[in-house]
């Protein structure tokens, strides 16, 4: 069954970032009039807000974004237990009882990912593997070729970011995740980072340079 028409747009803001009424209707096949008719019916909910940009001369164009409570409107998931299971176990185990519980997570998280990546003979097949593993888990994952010949992950929505603000840790471990499941042959450094302020988060992939021959 498709999304209600609310849905798809909140959905479409989510993933492409705060869009104009012409740029949702051709997404979605409808007028750009029919559009800016539900972007008002969801700012009056409280979901959307309008931000006005100017692009040169001329009217400035008017985009519509998620307000926090739109945000909301995908949330964390199981955020307050998780909080709660953290805060436990640094009380009780301290920094070093942490740590270990995300090394513990980290390992399982790989060998995962890396049983999943049977048969991905190419840095691409990984990306988009890995990409489509990222999704699965609610991260809104897609991944694009870059103009340097590289490849560009990025993800929409992060599902444990109330967890991810208590213990950056994660985030870390999640980096070193990706490293090490696209293998030594890949590059991967995080361009974007919703921690700090961006929309989403996002990772440049590149092919490792190879040592020079003696």
């Amino acid at each position: 069954m498709s999304r209600p028409t609310d849905e798809q747009l909140l959905y479409l803001i989510k993933s492409r970032g705060p869009v104009t009424a012409r740029d949702a209707g051709a997404a979605l096949a409808m007028t750009p009039a029919g559009a800016q008719q539900w972007f008002a019916k969801l700012a009056e909910a409280g979901l959307v807000a309008p931000e006005d940009r100017r692009h040169g001369r001329g009217r400035p164009l008017r985009y519509w974004a998620l307000t926090e409570h739109g945000h909301r409107r995908f949330p964390d998931r199981h955020s307050d237990l998780t909080l709660d299971m953290l805060a436990s176990t640094r009380a009780v185990f301290g920094a070093d009882g942490l740590e270990r519980l995300i090394a513990h997570r980290e390992a399982q998280t790989l060998s995962k990912y890396e049983a999943a990546m049977a048969g991905c003979a190419t840095l691409q097949a990984r990306v988009a593997k890995l990409a489509a593993l990222r999704s699965a888990e609610g991260y809104m994952a897609d991944w694009q070729r870059a103009d340097d010949g590289g490849f560009v992950l990025v993800e929409n929505h992060c599902p444990i970011c109330a967890a991810a603000a208590a213990c950056q840790g994660l985030c870390r471990s999640e980096l070193a995740i990706f490293r090490a499941v696209l293998g030594p042959g890949a590059t991967v450094e995080r361009t974007e980072h919703v921690l700090n302020g961006a929309r989403r988060c996002a990772y440049a992939i590149g092919h490792a340079s190879q040592p020079a021959e003696v």
